[in-house]
């Protein structure tokens, strides 16, 4: 286990973030997960970081703020707090955030604080959100368990071997086997989904059609000039990194008003501490206009009125049906993992998937048909019998995944 712990954070550091030598970490992390992110630090100095600085987090207290906190918390930012992300930011700095709570922390809290939170944090860390966007800074998502949320993926077993088994899962899912040959494997990876891309962008679609036995029959349309991109990522600084630890998905931003039709969920959605199940959008020229769920209807509501912008939709991404994550069988009830077992569409912000998308400022991509928001959200519709045809320019349909899997030759 301790090998297997040294490798990880290896990984996390050495590849997922590519810190350099001078340059500064900041790693947010739960309590909990406190002997982790040491690991994570105690790598990063050894690879020449400049200084490590946490932010650290605590589900039970944060449950506790929504609850009983006075109302006007929820509409602010405090100045310390802005030059905090801010400020590292615009340093480019690293970050690296360890991502583990409990899926039902925030269960009951009324959901216009967390509206507004959200709201308050869009405006004041503008700097924050948009370099993370465009590439201004080297940035990795990455999990290990701790038992609320173990509990929750294996509610049959004991807390001790709940903690085993998603720590078993979580290794299986970041190709960790105690070898030491993760870091070999991962550049492996990143390689065969660089090669998809490549075929991807040479197929330049112009629009995609997703259809399922759930009900799913919609229409993307992709705006003029997009690319498609994988877990490669390159800052403006031309530093490497991987954002998403695991990561299966190869992505692209859809045109804001070209997407119409019906899309259901294919897996529950962990959101802002609520678990939104068995759902469903209609969506109109691009627009958000019905919203259904059976469980957690009101958070999936409160979720796409956030801004204008969240009722629109910013991310398109690709994950065969057949995968490391998906194979296991196992609903993490964690977006990081959940959407690297099954293709994912995102409501909220758009990323800068454009020929020269990274430097271009917010109207300009806006001009370029992206959608703007203060929020990003994945949620999963890939289904052992999605099928998804893409239609050229020239009014070809080719297959992009038959029955949940890549077509041949893609």
């Amino acid at each position: 286990m301790e090998e297997k712990l040294k490798e990880y954070a290896q990984l996390l550091v050495r590849v997922g973030l590519n810190v350099r030598k001078g340059q500064t970490l900041v790693i947010s992390s739960p309590v909990e997960c406190a002997f982790f992110a040491r690991l994570c630090a105690a790598e990063a100095y050894e690879a020449g970081c400049r200084e490590v600085v946490m932010n650290w987090s605590d589900d039970a207290l944060g449950r506790m703020k929504y609850l009983h906190a006075e109302d006007d918390v929820f509409d602010t930012v405090p100045l310390w707090r802005r030059h905090f992300y801010n400020d590292y930011a615009l340093e480019g700095a690293a970050y690296l955030a360890i991502s583990a709570s409990d899926p039902e922390n925030l269960k009951g809290v009324d959901h216009g604080r967390i509206v507004r939170a959200q709201q308050a944090s869009g405006r004041a860390l503008k700097d924050f959100d948009r370099l993370q966007m465009c590439g201004g800074f080297p940035w990795c998502i990455a999990s290990i368990p701790i038992p609320s949320w173990a509990k929750k993926v294996f509610p049959d077993l004991p807390e001790d071997q709940a903690m085993e088994r998603l720590w078993e899962a979580i290794f299986r899912a970041v190709r960790i086997s105690g070898d030491g040959r993760c870091v070999d494997q991962w550049h492996q990876h990143i390689e065969t989904l660089a090669r998809r891309v490549e075929k991807l962008n040479q197929l330049n679609f112009k629009s995609l059609r997703y259809t399922n036995s759930l009900g799913t029959d919609l229409t993307v349309e992709l705006p003029e000039g997009h690319i498609w991109e994988a877990g490669n990522d390159v800052t403006l600084a031309g530093q490497t990194y991987i954002a998403n630890i695991p990561t299966e998905e190869v992505f692209t931003s859809p045109l804001k008003t070209g997407v119409s039709g019906v899309v259901y969920s294919a897996l529950p959605l962990s959101h802002n501490g609520t678990i939104i199940d068995k759902f469903h959008f209609v969506v109109r020229d691009g627009k958000i206009v019905e919203v259904h769920a059976e469980q957690g209807e009101e958070a999936l509501k409160a979720a796409v009125t956030v801004d204008e912008g969240a009722s629109y939709f910013g991310e398109v991404a690709l994950v065969p049906y057949d995968s490391p994550i998906s194979n296991q069988k196992i609903l993490f009830y964690n977006t990081l993992f959940d959407e690297n077992a099954a293709c994912h569409i995102a409501f909220g912000e758009a990323y800068p998937c454009l020929k020269g998308g990274q430097e271009m400022s917010k109207d300009e991509l806006k001009a370029r048909g992206l959608n703007d928001s203060i929020t990003h959200v994945d949620f999963m519709v890939g289904t052992a019998d999605l099928n998804i045809t893409g239609t050229t320019h020239d009014g070809r349909e080719i297959p992009v995944f038959v029955n949940g899997n890549f077509a041949e030759g893609i």
